[in-house]
């Protein structure tokens, strides 16, 4: 990851919250290095000194922008922290702060091949952070240590996805545990 993901002015947060506001407001194509210097009060210089562009800000506010932080959970059993882990994805796609930002991310990858780099870094960074999740879940003897972890979380996150924007369906804590369960049940050991 390179420094300008990992450090930031002193006003990063600020920064990563304009650009995100922005993005989910008016989309990536009308979102402006220019604008966002604007909206959070500082030089455009001084962003273009961290972030050459905003493709590079973007990615650096997805990963470190504090409304997108999740927590690692360490409940003591694989389904626990799946579980927990699917209820924070969930808010991500539903919190007010943060729905707009995901289905903007979502929406325009597909058109936009800068943004979806982003959205692959995000998504590679989070994965690494949940390793931990699987790696206890192999020392307790829960799933095995050849476990293809990024398709167990493509299969929970993809399905928290696909029911809340494709179908339009609510992220019930039923069905959080529902589909946990069946994802667990197929990677048991």
């Amino acid at each position: 990851m390179d420094a300008a993901v990992t450090a930031g002015p002193r006003k990063a947060q600020q920064i990563y919250a304009c650009a995100l506001d922005l993005l989910a407001a008016e989309g990536f194509d009308n979102l402006t290095m220019e604008e966002v210097a604007r909206r959070s009060g500082v030089n455009k210089t001084t962003l273009y000194r961290w972030w050459p562009s905003k493709d590079a800000l973007l990615a650096a506010a997805l990963t470190a922008a504090a409304p997108l932080q999740i927590t690692i959970p360490d409940t003591g059993s694989l389904r626990g922290d799946l579980t927990a882990l699917a209820a924070e994805i969930a808010r991500l796609l539903t919190a007010e702060d943060t729905a707009a930002i995901a289905i903007a991310v979502l929406s325009a990858s597909a058109q936009r091949p800068e943004l979806a780099a982003v959205g692959h870094r995000f998504f590679g960074d989070r994965l690494e952070h949940e390793q931990q999740i699987f790696d206890r879940a192999v020392e307790r003897g829960e799933i095995g240590p050849d476990t293809d972890t990024a398709t167990v979380m493509d299969l929970l996150a993809g399905a928290l996805w696909s029911h809340l924007i494709l179908r339009g369906r609510p992220l019930t804590p039923e069905y959080l545990r529902a589909t946990t369960d069946i994802v667990v049940r197929g990677v048991s050991a």
